[in-house]
């Protein structure tokens, strides 16, 4: 019997795959994620044996599991592309048109370029219709309602990449059956794409008809919206392609995290490479943290921003609600890269407070009261820190717009000494932002819980820069 698992890993919105046959007992894992206990529990829990681990392309945006994965099984190879790939650790290679059996399918594999020059496509049949497939695992080249993107490369590539897509999409993607079935490498959420819908599979059928990338028939008109359309790059993607490519360093448990009580805490915070990243909610970390602290908050998406705002090699001490979060809050940083753990906060903020230690507050402003500010305080500056094309839809009348992921590194334009009150979708990009800030020596941040969408439930007004459209 044939058997399909999805895992979806929320926060970077990657998509992988377990897919097997109960009666000859192997199985296939696509573009494991770094953390892979749950690809060996599924497999567990249908009786099967992982014998096969296959890779799209060199992923970007979050750490491959393949190294991991292949020592944890114990049996199973990894199958990498052989086409135009920079891969620097061993894998069987694999080209377009080479097929695996598992019994009652098979796997084929098809050279995809655009996203990547070495991107592979996986068809699946069955085995007494190996010419008819009836799904396709498509990686970062296909995505619900986009594509990927042809310019994490850089721009001497990017050209030449969306001519490949180009080719990808209309000369192998669009001659496929609409009744196959698309499982991308990706959802709503992740940068690899512009705009991916939230639906987690579609058909050849329904993107045809609704894609936009599917709806540009002459390669140069084409290419121009591929690159125009496409969403900054995040700051950590090409660090990771680099790790991929040499090969993510095995990881067979969670890398150990030393509990420190406050004193030896506040000491080890004080050492060169050391960041104190504070995983608690906006409004706790308001109430009172550590100086210095930058708040990522422990939800999903908490591996991206780490990826986007911390170098792989800084050391991380950790602040948590509860210990009880730690194993979570690891696998969330894990994932982007970040495993040098300098320790956590043992006992948490509590035992810093009794311990007499130095506390600082982050300020926070609810709409009302921004928009009351807005209207009666001259001297204050409303930063709006979302991405440049949520700023365009909409934003605050009179807000200055400074996206947070250019801040990682220098916070250019902005007097330190002025009043700000940052604000972003919900409240969390926001704190974020204001946390940095104030880390960096700006003297007085507020942030606005709720953010834009608070401040739209209000009915408070709102503006688009001259010449945007909604």
């Amino acid at each position: 019997m044939f058997v399909q698992e999805t895992v979806l890993t929320d926060g970077i919105a990657q998509l992988s795959y377990l897919l097997g046959d109960t009666d000859t007992g192997r199985a296939a894992v696509i573009d494991p994620r770094t953390d892979v206990e749950v690809y060996e529990q599924l497999a567990r829990k249908h009786g099967l044996s992982i014998t096969h681990i296959f890779e799209t392309h060199i992923h970007a945006d979050f750490v491959s599991g393949s190294r991991s994965l292949a020592q944890r099984v114990g049996r199973a190879k990894i199958y990498l592309s052989g086409d135009h790939a920079d891969y620097q650790f061993d894998g069987e290679p694999v080209v377009d048109g080479d097929s695996f059996d598992f019994g009652s399918f098979h796997l084929t594999a098809r050279h995809t370029p655009g996203h990547t020059p070495e991107h592979l496509t996986f068809e699946i049949a069955e085995s007494d219709h190996r010419d008819t497939p009836w799904a396709v695992f498509t990686g970062d080249s296909l995505f619900v309602g986009s594509a990927g993107r042809p310019d994490l490369l850089g721009e001497g590539q990017t050209a030449q990449l969306a001519e490949a897509l180009y080719h990808t999409l209309y000369g192998y993607f669009l001659k496929l059956d609409d009744f196959v079935t698309v499982f991308p490498g990706h959802g709503a959420g992740s940068a690899c794409g512009a705009d991916i819908g939230d639906r987690l599979q579609s058909t050849i059928g329904y993107e045809r008809r609704t894609n936009a990338f599917l709806s540009y028939p002459d390669l140069e008109s084409f290419c121009q919206f591929v690159v125009s359309d496409a969403p900054p790059v995040p700051w950590h993607y090409p660090k990771l392609k680099k790790v991929n490519a040499a090969g993510p360093e095995i990881m067979d448990r969670l890398p150990t995290i030393p509990a420190l009580p406050p004193d030896d805490f506040r000491r080890v915070a004080r050492e060169p490479g050391v960041h104190v990243v504070d995983t608690r909610s906006m409004l706790a970390f308001g109430g009172g943290h550590v100086p210095g602290a930058i708040n990522i908050g422990g939800r999903p998406e908490m591996s991206a921003w780490a990826g986007q705002m911390l170098d792989l090699d800084q050391r991380l001490l950790l602040v948590v609600e509860s210990e009880d979060d730690l194993d979570r809050i690891q696998r969330l940083l894990v994932r982007t890269g970040h495993c040098n753990f300098a320790g956590y906060l043992s006992g948490g903020m509590k035992a810093w407070e009794i311990g007499g230690l130095p506390l600082e507050t982050l300020e926070q402003i609810p709409v009302q009261r921004l928009r009351e500010l807005q209207v009666s305080d001259g001297d204050l500056t409303i930063l709006d820190v979302r991405a440049p094309d949520e700023w365009a839809s909409g934003h605050i009348p009179g807000s200055k717009h400074h996206f947070v992921a250019d801040m990682r590194d220098r916070i250019n334009g902005l007097d330190k000494n002025a009043r700000y009150a940052t604000y972003c979708a919900s409240g969390y990009r926001a704190s974020i932002a204001a946390s940095l800030m104030k880390s960096r020596g700006f003297s007085d941040v507020s942030n606005v819980p709720g953010s834009w969408g608070a401040w739209k439930a209000a009915g408070f007004p709102s503006e688009q820069p001259e010449g945007a459209t909604a």
